[in-house]
């Protein structure tokens, strides 16, 4: 096997140890709710999540098109194989410090941001489609506060249709159509998180030769969402705890909510083929809810460290994917 092909497997590997973090980085966000109301036990919880995920992930490619060629132009990458290297190992680091630390931050952002950096150490500023990303950073910017809106409106609407029922009774029936809601939530994670590991690979075969276009070969589909189906099953319990139950107390009522409104707007995101991050989505949403519910009840200062960590994670990864390009580059 000569030197380029080792790089692209390297390239192959970290991409799908990428999503696998991903898995039970991200998509435990998907079923804290339904695990915090006990609506689902966490075992039945991740493998619905592993499923759900696996099936969405084989459903769409719009968004990993959007990664292959939104932020750069994979065919005119100098040393473009090192760019996408130094873009995952910086994005796997992140994930893995803010995963220990119990930090639902953005994979999404992670990635983009340390893509950004490499291209940029690499082949300077013009070498960043600006159109592409800009686009991008408004779908990453915008998402959580539609989230926000739509879970406040959404909840608001609910308390309004079930104001004189029976709260026992009401919450037993929301445990039910939670498991319904968990899964529609999960499919549409599936949608948009699998999605950044298939373009990071499809731009990787591009750049060393091997593929011509962006569409997105179905190995790499299948063994993208097979990856994060995986990492899923594994679980990410710290993630769940901050996000399930530091954030507010959820009922039953309010998973429901917030399932729907994190699943219509990453599913929304994914047909107009713009990345999103479902962390910043569901919480936002599980925030929404718990405003509409009772503003003092939400635990604003959890919420307020949480969006610290999404706002540092660009530029960090960003600066983390130029200095480990700059490495790279001196042996590739």
């Amino acid at each position: 096997m000569d030197f380029l092909s080792v790089i692209i497997v390297l390239i192959v590997v970290f991409a799908l140890l990428f999503d696998f973090i991903n898995g039970f980085h991200d998509t435990a966000n998907a079923i804290a709710t339904s695990v915090s109301t006990k609506a689902l036990t966490p075992r039945r919880a991740i493998i619905l999540a592993a499923v759900m995920n696996f099936v969405g992930a084989l459903t769409f490619t719009g968004v990993a098109q959007t990664i292959t060629s939104g932020i750069t132009n994979p065919f005119d990458l100098e040393n473009g194989l090192a760019v996408i290297l130094a873009a995952l190992i910086a994005a796997i680091v992140w994930n893995l410090v803010t995963w220990y630390a119990g930090i639902p931050s953005s994979s999404s952002h992670a990635i983009i941001g340390a893509i950004t950096g490499a291209v940029i150490v690499s082949a300077g500023y013009n070498a960043i489609h600006y159109h592409g990303f800009l686009s991008i950073l408004e779908g990453l910017f915008f998402s959580p506060v539609f989230a926000f809106i739509v879970g406040f409106i959404l909840y608001g609407i609910i308390k309004v249709i079930f104001k004189n029922s029976n709260l026992a009774k009401t919450n037993k029936r929301f445990r039910l159509v939670q498991v319904l809601t968990a899964s529609v939530q999960s499919f549409a994670h599936g949608t948009n998180d699998a999605q950044k590991s298939m373009g990071i690979i499809t731009m990787a075969l591009i750049v060393g030769g091997m593929h011509t276009t962006a569409a997105i070969p179905f190995w790499v589909q299948a063994s993208c969402a097979t990856a994060m189906a995986l990492g899923t099953s594994v679980g990410g319990w710290r993630i769940i705890k901050t996000v399930g139950g530091k954030i507010m107390k959820i009922r039953p009522v309010n998973g429901v909510a917030a399932d729907l409104t994190g699943a219509a707007v990453i599913f929304g995101a994914t047909l107009i083929h713009l990345p999103v991050s479902t962390t910043h989505v569901i919480s936002s949403g599980i925030l929404g809810v718990g405003a509409s519910h009772r503003v003092k009840g939400v635990n604003w200062g959890v919420a307020k460290r949480m969006v610290v960590t999404w706002v540092i994670t660009l530029p960090i990864t960003a600066v983390i994917g130029g200095i480990i390009y700059y490495i790279l580059d001196l042996f590739i």
